[in-house]
C-alpha cells in the first residue's frame, strides 16, 4: 500500500515537471514576442491565458501531492530504510523541480522587464504623437485666425 502511494507521489512529481516545462516554453514564446519588431499583444494575451491554465494545473498537483504526502509520511515512520530507493527518487525529483522553479522565476522576471520596456516605449510614442498633433492643431488655428491682408497700396494706373 505504501509502495503504491510512493509511486503516485513520483508520478505526481513527474507530471509537475512536465507542466513546468510547458510553462517554460510559454515563457520563451512570450519573450520572443517582445524581442520581435512587430509585437503581437493578442498572441501575448493568448499565451498568458494558456499559461494561467498550466499554473492552475500546477496548483492542483501541489495540493494533491501535499495531501498524499501527509498520508504516506505517517506510514513511512520507522520504515524509511525499506523504501529508501523510492524516497531517493522523490528527493531527486523535488530537487529538479526546485531548479526548474528558479529558472521559471528568472524567465518571469526577464519577461516582466521586457513588457515594462515595451509599454514605456509605447507611452512615449503616444506622448510624442500628442505633442505633434497639438502643434499641428495650434498651427492650423493660428493660420486660420490670420486673415489674408489685401494690398494696401494699389496702383490705379493702367
Amino acid at each position: 500500500m505504501t509502495e503504491n502511494y510512493l509511486t503516485l507521489l513520483e508520478e505526481s512529481l513527474q507530471e509537475k515537471l512536465q507542466v513546468m516545462a510547458d510553462i517554460q516554453a510559454y515563457n520563451l514564446r512570450q519573450w520572443e514576442i517582445f524581442r520581435s519588431d512587430d509585437v503581437d499583444i493578442d498572441r501575448f494575451d493568448e499565451y498568458v491565458a494558456e499559461k494561467g491554465a498550466l499554473i492552475d494545473r500546477l496548483t492542483a498537483l501541489d495540493s494533491g501531492f501535499e495531501k498524499l504526502y501527509a498520508k504516506v509520511a505517517k506510514q513511512l515512520e520507522g520504515k524509511r530504510d525499506q523504501y529508501a530507493s523510492q524516497i531517493m527518487k522523490l528527493q531527486k525529483l523535488i530537487s529538479e523541480i526546485t531548479d526548474v522553479s528558479i529558472q521559471i522565476q528568472a524567465q518571469e522576471a526577464r519577461n516582466k522587464k521586457a513588457v515594462e520596456d515595451y509599454f514605456r516605449k509605447e507611452r512615449e510614442g503616444i506622448r510624442n504623437g500628442r505633442k505633434s498633433s497639438k502643434a499641428a492643431i495650434n498651427y492650423y488655428k493660428n493660420m486660420n485666425k490670420s486673415s489674408v491682408v489685401m494690398p494696401q497700396f494699389m496702383d490705379s494706373k493702367k
